[in-house]
């Protein structure tokens, strides 16, 4: 589903969501409760997400520069997932750096190895603990965690 369409089903639902910010835990969860009781499914898949939601280096939608070719994937209005195309260009690259104020001495290394050339290419991260929890039906993520840790213990 589109990130602004998700937005919709939120605002038709009355809970207010900007489509140019990120979603809070409360819309997430709320837009699960919408998406099961209009679509049938535990699990979906937002797409196209605001710049704002996302890093420098997320590559931008190609019909509106205010979006990303980005996605997060949910099970039970929970996001266990997160991906996107990330930027190859290194011209674009470094206007995107600038744009968000940041000195581009500081990723030097990141930025000269796109400079000759990099094939386009996308990255996703997964929080295996979130979906074990979720597809289990366990309430904590804690109890999914070999060694979880909080603010009471940053130690095995």
């Amino acid at each position: 589903m589109d990130y602004r369409d998700g937005c919709k089903l939120l605002e038709e639902a009355g809970l207010h969501q900007d489509v140019n910010e990120d979603l809070d835990t409360e819309n997430e969860k709320a837009l699960g409760k919408l998406v099961k009781e209009k679509y049938h499914t535990d699990f979906y898949i937002l797409y196209r997400y605001p710049k704002s939601a996302r890093p420098f280096y997320t590559m931008p939608d190609p019909q509106d520069e205010n979006f990303t070719n980005s996605y997060d994937a949910f099970i039970r209005g929970e996001e266990v997932l997160s991906g996107a195309q990330r930027i190859h260009d290194y011209d674009l690259l470094l206007k995107k750096v600038l744009e968000k104020g940041i000195n581009p001495e500081t990723l030097k290394d990141y930025l000269n190895s796109f400079k000759l050339g990099a094939p386009p290419h996308g990255g996703v991260g997964i929080g295996l603990e979130r979906v074990v929890k979720l597809f289990c039906g366990i309430k904590n993520v804690k109890k999914c965690v070999m060694f979880p840790r909080d603010p009471k213990r940053l130690t095995p």
